[in-house]
Order: C-alpha cells, then sequence, then structure tokens
C-alpha cells in the first residue's frame, strides 16, 4: 500500500512520513527531493528561473515516476494535491492522508525557514506568515479534504507517525 501524506508545508510530511517508512519497514520517498535530484537544483531556482507551471508539471511527472511498489511513503509537496489531477490519482492509488496541522503552528514551524520556501520568501514578519497560511489553507483545503484519513496536528510532539503506524497495522501482512 502506497500511502501519501499530504497537507501544508510545514505540516510534518517528510518527518511523519521518514518515521512512519521506518515503522513499517518499508522505502519512503519525498517527492520534492527527487524533483530537485531529477532537476540538479534547488525547487527555489526552479520557482525563480521557470516559474511555478514548469515546477507543477516536474511534481506531477515525479508522482507518476515514483516506484510501483507494494507498500510506500511518499511525502508529498504542499501544493501537490492542488494541480493537475494529482488528487486523483493519488487516491486511486494508495491511501492518502492530511496533515492537518493549524495555521498558528504552520507559522511558527515555517518563519525561521521562509527564506527557503519560494512561496512565502517575501513575508517579514509572523502576521504576515500567519494570514498567508489561512488564505492558502482556505483555498488549497477541498483538495486536501478529499484525503482517506485526516490527522489533526495541534502541537509539535504529538506522535503522528506511531497513530498511522497503529492505524495500518490491521492493513499489513507483518511476516514479510
Amino acid at each position: 500500500m502506497r500511502i501519501f501524506l499530504l497537507g501544508f508545508m510545514g505540516a510534518g510530511k517528510s518527518h511523519v512520513g521518514r518515521e512512519l517508512a521506518a515503522l513499517l519497514k518499508c522505502p519512503f520517498h519525498d517527492l520534492d527531493a527527487r524533483i530537485e535530484a531529477g532537476a540538479g537544483r534547488a525547487i527555489s531556482e526552479i520557482f525563480a528561473s521557470e516559474g511555478e507551471a514548469a515546477f507543477r508539471q516536474m511534481e506531477r511527472d515525479a508522482l507518476r515516476q515514483l516506484p510501483d511498489e507494494e507498500w510506500s511513503v511518499v511525502a508529498t509537496g504542499g501544493g501537490t494535491p492542488c494541480f493537475h489531477d494529482n488528487m486523483d490519482w493519488m487516491n486511486a492509488r494508495g491511501l492518502t492522508v492530511f496533515l492537518d496541522a493549524t495555521p498558528a503552528l504552520l507559522a511558527r514551524r515555517l518563519f525561521p525557514e521562509r527564506h527557503n520556501r519560494p512561496l512565502i520568501a517575501h513575508l517579514d514578519d509572523l502576521p504576515a506568515l500567519t494570514s498567508f497560511i489561512e488564505s492558502e489553507l482556505a483555498r488549497r483545503r477541498p483538495f486536501y479534504e478529499q484525503a482517506h484519513l485526516t490527522v489533526q496536528i495541534l502541537h509539535d510532539d504529538m506522535p503522528v507517525a506511531r497513530h498511522l503506524f497503529v492505524y495500518l497495522g490491521p492493513y499489513r501482512n507483518w511476516e514479510e
């Protein structure tokens, strides 16, 4: 079973994905890292030189080029479900999990690293970042809410991977 983790940037998709893949003893794929490796440059450079539309096409292609594995965990980009037919494609090929973090938590996590993220690099204060997150979340939520499962992230030390591992227990053949 492929498990696609989705949610806004800073929701913890990569962190939870690595932990969950380790618990499940299966491969982990970070879609953004795969795009960067394939393009030979950072996502911020792709945005700057080719624009968001070109990046979203690379993202769609990278999603469809993932290995067809019996079990794997995939951390998607924050916008992945919102473009092309990516959400339908993921829903048809695995379990989609929306990591639903509060705007305040997202802003607190993202503020120190905002200069590394093209969509928020220009936001220089916490209120502006929080306002942007609230607006973008409202736009993206209809896509995120198409996920098979939603996990509300209320604070930093929630054992999200452990909860998902327990949830997935009945679906896994543990004698592999």
